[in-house]
């Protein structure tokens, strides 16, 4: 009940800061916005309603068959990982005009799609998993949108997309692959709590394409 009070809390806190926050550049700072709030409903449909996704991305994501409720990733290096991302987003937002990370992000957010809607349903056997309908629904488009406001203003430019798939990558390095891999341990005390597994198993139930 901590876990998902503390969740609740801090989603409100992000929604509450996009909903009042008030840019000077607005027609470059408004997409960013846009994009971190659909970050943030992506990450409550992953991790409250319904929940399940770190036993997904433990289970199907690394293919872990074993101690899947804590390895490799673990509720630390969940948390990390989770709450890492929101320093980019949150620079993008406020420095508009870096065009080049607001790129960056969005090349994050249409990994999301990848991971989500192909390799995750495939390797569950799935129509859905938690956090495909934020990503298929929210996300995406917004990046889609995105992408052709910054367009039209002639900002994607050669170096832009250069400069945003090094901070794209650089992103996923330091908020993605360091916490899971440095904190990884097969025997680690946080484990995932069995509420994520419960959820987990009546999303697989539901959304099974074996009958």
């Amino acid at each position: 009940m901590i876990d998902n009070a503390l969740c609740y809390t801090n989603h409100l806190c992000g929604f509450f800061f996009a909903a009042t926050f008030q840019p000077t550049n607005q027609h470059l700072t408004h997409p960013a916005i846009a994009s971190f709030m659909s970050l943030l409903v992506h990450q409550f449909e992953e991790y409250v309603i319904p929940g399940g996704a770190p036993i997904v991305i433990n289970r199907i994501f690394y293919n872990n068959q074993k101690n899947y409720d804590r390895y490799p990733g673990n509720w630390n290096s969940i948390m990390i990982v989770n709450v890492s991302a929101y320093v980019f987003y949150l620079l993008a937002i406020f420095y508009p005009e870096w065009t080049w990370l607001g790129v960056a992000t969005i090349l994050f957010n249409f990994s999301q799609f990848l991971g989500h809607v192909i390799k995750m349903n495939i390797g569950m056997k799935t129509w859905y998993n938690p956090g495909m309908g934020s990503v298929v629904l929210i996300m995406t488009p917004i990046s889609i949108w995105y992408l052709i406001l910054e367009g039209q203003r002639h900002l994607l430019t050669g170096m832009t997309w250069l400069w945003g798939i090094l901070a794209f990558v650089l992103i996923v390095a330091l908020t993605v692959v360091l916490p899971v891999q440095g904190l990884k341990n097969p025997n680690s005390r946080y484990p995932i709590p069995k509420w994520q597994l419960e959820q987990f198993e009546k999303v697989w139930r539901f959304a099974s394409l074996k009958r």
